[in-house]
């Protein structure tokens, strides 16, 4: 049982840290106002380039960063939608999704099952010999992520500009009012979930898999919308949110190698089952209650400014 026990501690980051990129930077956007459902497609266009970079034999660190940029890069298509041109955020967020899947099909899929070498293991590192072997079997992106975990949450709530980005998202004509840039403020705020939801695709390619392959996010792009409204917007219960799920998926894989007669599609769905049950319970919670920002997903037009 303690093997088991350490077996699972020994994936769960992996299945983990991806959702919490992910929510951190929909934390971000939605704070700002802006309703964001594109995630799914930004963490595809964010795996497929980091693996495309990797293969054409760059560091594995600088193809996760440019996984990072080109999640950032659709998601300007996104933010340029939505806060100038004042496009309807859900339907923006789904045809964003799906031109981010389109590209992946056309672009990626002469690299499809083409294995490359990802990012090492702390423990393979010269610096990392003498970890334990729980940190050790883990890659530089776990510490990174636990950073910007601290990094967004110090920002949004002990910062002035944090709470001037989260006033842009609770009343966008006060903040007007003030000098607050707000379509400034709102592409920003895309910008930087663009970057996390890129770097969380990288992550399953180059930190993970170690290849690229057709449909690899799985549907965790809209896990980690279910996560942030769980979660209430704050990083903290997105570390809950994102560890629930994760966990539940790396129990289902230590399940399945031990080898236990319970069916395959059954493990892989419980994880996803557990993530609506926990997102019903959330909401259930919260009936009659407006958790999120007060102008989630309204474009705002100067006009309206008291």
């Amino acid at each position: 049982m303690t093997d088991l026990v350490l077996a699972w501690l020994t994936v769960f980051p992996g299945y983990t840290v991806p959702l919490l990129l992910a929510s951190l930077g929909l934390v971000i956007s939605e704070r700002a106002g802006v309703l964001n459902l594109c995630t799914e497609g930004l963490m595809a266009v964010g795996a497929m380039t980091g693996a495309l970079m990797a293969l054409a034999g760059y560091d594995p660190l600088l193809a996760v960063a440019c996984g990072a940029l080109a999640g950032a890069a659709l998601s300007l298509v996104f933010g340029v939608a939505t806060v100038v041109f004042r496009a309807d955020h859900t339907l923006a967020g789904l045809a964003t999704v799906a031109l981010g899947l389109g590209i992946t099909g056309v672009v990626g899929r002469p690299y499809v099952q083409k294995p490359f070498d990802g990012l090492p293991r702390l423990s393979d590192t010269v610096w990392g010999a003498d970890l334990p072997r729980l940190v050790g079997q883990q890659n530089i992106l776990l510490p990174l992520t636990v950073l910007l975990l601290l990094a967004v949450w110090g920002w949004l709530f002990r910062t002035h500009s944090g709470l001037r980005l989260r006033a842009v998202g609770e009343d966008p004509a006060a903040a007007d009012v003030v000098g607050i840039d707000i379509q400034l403020t709102q592409l920003g705020a895309v910008l930087a979930s663009g970057v996390l939801a890129g770097l969380a695709g990288a992550y399953l390619s180059v930190a993970a898999a170690h290849v690229w392959v057709e449909g690899m996010v799985a549907g965790r792009g809209w896990v980690a919308v279910a996560i942030v409204i769980f979660a209430g917007w704050r990083p903290w219960g997105v570390l809950l949110g994102a560890g629930l799920f994760g966990g539940a998926e790396a129990a289902m894989l230590r399940l399945q190698t031990l080898g236990l007669d319970f069916p395959i599609y059954l493990g892989a769905m419980l994880p996803y089952a557990l993530t609506l049950l926990v997102f019903c319970i959330a909401c259930a919670r919260r009936r009659g209650e407006n958790a999120g920002p007060a102008a989630l997903g309204k474009a705002y037009l100067r006009q309206d400014k008291h």
